[in-house]
């Protein structure tokens, strides 16, 4: 990913889930990041679901 970076493309993020999390846990926890984010605020981002908190 870094070289793909580094050309100066993007990527629209990624989220990375627990595969020990419910599915329904997962869909809430992507639901609240869609209503509470700003377009593009995870653009070149890899972030790991759920947050740590």
């Amino acid at each position: 990913m870094a070289n793909h970076l580094a050309s100066g493309r993007h990527i629209p993020g990624i989220f990375t889930i627990d595969a020990n999390q419910s599915i329904g846990q997962t869909v809430e926890e992507l639901i609240i990041i869609v209503e509470a984010s700003f377009e593009d605020e995870y653009q070149d981002r890899i972030e790991y679901l759920p947050p740590i908190r």
